[in-house]
C-alpha cells in the first residue's frame, strides 16, 4: 500500500540544514515525521485523497525554528501588560501609564515592561513614579528584567519603603532619606512587586528556584493561560522547539496539562533553577524532573543558574572596575562552592545553563565547568554559558577546549536592534573593552559550538528580526567584525539550536524520520537584502506535522 502523507510543502526553496543534503524543493510529513525530502515531482507521489498540499511559490522553508532562551510564561503574561519599549521623556511615559491605568482600574500594580534605564530623565525613580500617579501602585521593569522602579504605593505596600535585607547582589537601592529610591535591583529584591502583582507562581522559579504552595487545580489553569498565549506567539513567529530558561516541577506540570489538551505546540525544555542558598542535595529535584519529565515535547535534564547580573545596573561581574568607579560587582556563587556544585550536576547526567554576562562571571563558570571535566572525566555534557557579553581574550579558546556552548542573543548587542548605543557601551562597558564585547563569531571561530536566541520578554522574540542584527550589527571601533553569515545564522536558529538543547534527535534539520517541524517564510530570504529581512513575516509553523499558526497568501 502507498504511504499517503498528511502534509506536502512543494515549490518551495528548502533549506533542510542537514550537510548530506542541504537544498531541496518539497517535504512531506506523515504522522508527525518527516517521510520525504527532495524534487517536487517525487515527493507529491505521496498526495493522496487525505493530504493537505501547500504551494510555497517559491518561498524559504526551514526546520522550525528552536529559540535557545527564553522565558515563555513571564512573556505570555507580560503581552498583557504595559509596553514602554521605545517610550522616553517623563510626558510621554506618564501619558502612557495613566492611560493603562485608567483603562485598568482593577489592577493590584500597575505594571510597565520594557522601560528602558533613564526613560523618565533624571531623579529619583519613586518620586517620579509618584508624580505620575500616587494613589495607586504602579512598577515598571526594565528590558533586561533585571531591575523594577516602583512607586510610593507599590513599596509601601510591599514592606519596602524602608528597605530589607537582601542576599548578595540583590538591592533595594535607598536614598540619603532613608528611604527606598523606588530602583529594586536582581530578583529577589523586586519579587515582593511582582507577588502583590499577582504573579508570584509564574516568576517564582527564576526568583527563588522553589515551587509555590497551595495551587491547586484553579492556579493551574490560570497559570496556563499565561503559557497558552506565550505559546501562540511564538508560534506566529515559527517557533517549534524552545528552552525555557526559568523553571520548576510545577512549570513542567503546566505545560503537560495543555499537552494533554492537545494545546502545546512547541517542544519545551525547562530547567531547574539552582540558587546560591541552595545545598547540593537539592539537586536531586533536578534529577527527579528529568526522570519524570523526558519526552520529545517536553523534558527537564538541565540546571539553570546565575553567575551574575547585567551591565546596564552594573551588577555583571567583572574583572576590572567599572570607568570611573571602584566597582566591578560580584560573583553570586563562590568559585569552590560553584565547582562542586558543577561537578554534582555533571556527575548526575545533567546539563548546565549559567547565566553569565560580564567577564569575571564567564571566567568563573568556565573554571566551574572544567572542574567537573576534570573531576568525572569528559563526557558529552553540552554545557552552556548564557549571553557572554563580554569575555577576557584568554578566556576565549577555554571554550571550545571544553566544548562549550555559547548561547547568545543576536538582539542584545547596544546599537544591533532595540537597545541604544549609548550610554551602555559609552559609559557603562567604556571604548577601551569594545574589543571585548559581544564575540560571536570570535567564539565560533575558536571552535565553541553556537545557539542563537531572543531572550524573550526580553526583547522582541522575531526571529527574523534577530537574524537581520546578526547580519547586519555595526562593528565597534577598535573591534573585529563579529558577524555571521545568512547560513551561520539559520543554523544557530535550527540544527545549532537544537543540539544546544540536546534536541537533535528529534529537530533541527529536515531529513527523513525526523519531527515534522517546519517554518515556512514568506519570501525567499536568501534573495531578500539583508536589510530588510526582519520586515519579512512567517506565512506557516508546523509542529509534528500540525499547523499551528497560518500568515496571509496560503491556501
Amino acid at each position: 500500500m502507498k504511504m499517503e502523507a498528511d502534509l506536502i510543502v512543494c515549490g518551495a526553496k528548502v533549506l533542510t540544514m542537514d550537510a548530506g543534503r542541504p537544498r531541496a524543493e518539497a517535504v512531506a510529513v506523515a504522522g508527525g515525521k518527516i517521510v520525504a525530502v527532495g524534487s517536487d515531482a517525487a515527493v507529491l507521489t505521496l498526495k493522496g485523497p487525505g493530504t493537505r498540499v501547500v504551494q510555497a511559490g517559491g518561498r524559504t522553508l526551514l526546520p522550525g525554528f528552536v529559540e535557545s532562551h527564553l522565558h515563555l510564561g513571564l512573556g505570555g503574561s507580560e503581552l498583557m501588560q504595559l509596553q514602554l519599549g521605545g517610550v522616553y521623556g517623563f510626558d510621554a511615559v506618564a501619558a502612557a501609564f495613566r492611560d493603562y491605568a485608567a483603562a485598568h482600574p482593577d489592577l493590584a500594580v500597575v505594571m510597565a515592561q520594557g522601560a528602558g534605564y533613564g526613560c523618565l530623565g533624571p531623579g529619583v525613580p519613586r518620586l517620579q513614579l509618584d508624580a505620575i500617579l500616587a494613589d495607586r501602585p504602579i512598577a515598571m521593569t526594565s528590558p533586561d528584567h533585571h531591575t523594577v522602579w516602583a512607586n510610593t504605593a507599590a513599596l509601601q505596600a510591599c514592606g519596602l519603603l524602608h528597605g530589607a535585607a537582601m542576599p548578595e547582589g540583590h538591592e533595594v537601592v535607598m536614598g540619603p532619606d532613608g528611604l527606598a529610591t523606588g530602583e529594586l535591583r536582581e530578583f529577589e529584591a523586586f519579587g515582593p512587586v511582582i507577588d502583590h502583582a499577582g504573579l508570584r507562581r509564574m516568576n517564582l522559579a527564576i526568583a527563588t528556584g522553589m515551587e509555590p504552595v497551595g495551587a491547586g487545580a484553579a492556579e493551574r489553569a490560570a497559570d496556563a493561560l499565561h503559557f497558552k498565549r506565550g505559546l501562540a506567539h511564538c508560534a506566529k513567529h515559527g517557533v517549534t522547539s524552545m528552552v525555557n530558561m526559568d523553571g520548576n516541577r510545577y512549570t513542567l506540570e503546566v505545560l503537560s496539562l495543555i499537552e494533554a489538551e492537545g494545546g502545546l505546540t512547541a517542544r519545551v525544555v525547562v530547567p531547574f533553577h539552582m540558587k546560591p542558598s541552595m545545598g547540593l542535595e537539592e539537586l536531586e529535584r533536578a534529577s527527579e524532573m528529568h526522570a519524570s519529565f523526558h519526552s520529545d515535547w517536553l523534558r527537564s535534564g538541565f540546571v539553570k543558574m546565575f553567575m551574575d547580573g547585567v551591565v546596564d545596573s552594573r551588577t555583571a561581574y567583572m574583572l576590572r572596575n567599572y570607568p570611573g568607579t571602584e566597582a566591578r560587582s560580584v560573583p553570586l556563587f563562590e568559585l569552590e562552592t560553584f565547582r562542586d556544585i558543577c561537578t554534582d550536576i555533571d556527575r548526575r547526567g545533567l546539563q548546565i545553563a549559567v547565566h553569565a554576562i560580564g567577564d569575571g562571571a564567564v571566567r568563573q563558570t568556565i573554571d566551574g565547568y572544567e572542574a567537573a571535566a576534570l573531576r568525572n572525566g569528559r563526557r558529552d555534557s553540552r554545557h552552556r554559558i548564557e549571553h557572554i557579553e563580554l569575555i577576557d581574550k584568554a578566556d576565549i579558546p577555554r571554550l571550545g577546549a571544553l566544548g562549550i556552548t555559547a548561547s547568545v542573543q543576536p538582539p542584545h548587542p547596544p546599537g544591533a536592534m532595540d537597545f541604544p548605543f549609548s550610554p551602555v557601551m559609552e559609559e557603562i562597558i567604556g571604548k577601551d573593552r569594545w574589543d571585548d564585547a559581544y564575540l560571536w563569531r570570535t567564539l565560533k571561530e575558536a571552535g565553541a559550538p553556537v545557539a542563537l536566541a531572543s531572550d524573550w520578554p526580553v526583547t522582541d522574540i522575531s526571529i527574523l528580526r534577530g537574524i537581520q542584527a546578526a547580519m547586519t550589527r555595526a562593528t565597534y571601533e577598535g573591534g573585529k567584525d563579529e558577524r555571521f553569515t545568512l547560513m551561520e545564522v539559520l543554523h544557530g536558529y535550527t540544527a545549532g539550536g537544537a543540539w544546544a538543547a540536546k534536541l537533535d534527535d528529534v529537530t533541527g534539520t529536515l531529513r527523513i524520520g525526523m519531527a515534522g517541524d517546519l517554518v515556512l517564510l514568506d519570501g525567499d530570504i536568501e534573495t531578500t537584502p539583508f536589510a530588510q529581512i526582519g520586515a519579512m513575516g512567517v506565512a506557516l509553523t508546523v509542529s509534528a506535522g500540525r499547523i499551528t499558526y497560518q500568515g496571509g497568501g496560503i491556501a
